[in-house]
């Protein structure tokens, strides 16, 4: 039983087929629709974020009241779950028909595509861990990831671990990325410009400061001229570990 105040876990905007009315009926505002309310809420999280997005906020960017919105919604919580499955929609998905291409090449394909999608969008984390994440593209993802898992030749009992494997780390890594372009935005400087300022910091602390001398080799080995050369390097060669992992895996169990 759901106690007064609390959100149900079946609570979505997905069930019971409330995400394809097209408003309460009768008296709706002219010139709305779902499209175009979640279309402007998703320019809106990416311009101001999600701390600052409100109902009220919303109406003023559509240029219409408050109420005029929730003829669409019934409340903000299913207006983002709208927005985050839309950004979903972003995606490049494989080609279901395409049995014969490399698992190895699809999954690191989606896995850079989530990232991308992480990075531009970095109110969707939040969100992706806050819904059950079953709309339409959310669940196209899904069944992309685990066509291409299934491939791999790892038992019915892996996969799942596999898959947590890789898109838990894409998860964290893309989320961290988003945080931190996100910070460096706010402070008005590039990447390169804050992450050499962060660094100069630091070395002003004496434990932080040993630290970085005592990282310095492997800081330097770790090659790339930019921050943003430095994360491609990293994540590139992060993805890789884990596929190899699963090739072991397999190898293991045969």
């Amino acid at each position: 039983m759901v106690k007064a105040g609390e959100r149900s876990a079946r609570s979505s905007v997905w069930l019971e087929g409330k995400a394809r009315r097209g408003g309460r009926g009768g008296g709706q505002p002219s010139g709305l629709d779902r499209e175009r309310i979640t279309e402007v809420t998703v320019r809106l999280l990416d311009a101001e974020g999600l701390a600052k997005f409100s109902m009220r906020r919303l109406a003023a960017e559509l240029n219409v009241t408050a109420m005029s919105v929730y003829w669409y919604v019934d409340t903000k919580d299913e207006l983002l779950e709208l927005a985050l499955d839309a950004a979903f929609g972003e995606l490049q998905l494989p080609d279901p028909q395409d049995t014969g291409a490399d698992w190895r090449e699809q999954l690191r394909a989606l896995a850079t595509e989530y990232r991308a999608l992480l990075v531009r969008h970095p109110w969707l984390s939040p969100l992706a861990g806050q819904y059950l994440n079953i709309g339409p593209h959310a669940l196209a993802l899904s069944r992309s990831i685990q066509r291409v898992i299934r491939r791999t030749g790892l038992p019915a009992q892996r996969m799942t671990g596999a898959i947590s494997a890789v898109f838990q780390f894409v998860y964290g890594y893309g989320t961290l990325e988003a945080q931190f372009l996100t910070r460096t935005a706010d402070s008005g400087l590039t990447p390169d410009a804050y992450y050499q300022q962060a660094m100069s910091d630091a070395q002003q602390h004496p434990q932080a400061a040993d630290y970085i001398q005592e990282s310095k080799e492997i800081m330097d080995a770790r090659g790339g001229d930019t921050v943003q050369e430095m994360m491609d390097r990293d994540f590139t060669f992060a993805l890789d570990l884990l596929v190899a992992g699963i090739e072991a895996m397999v190898d293991r169990d045969r």
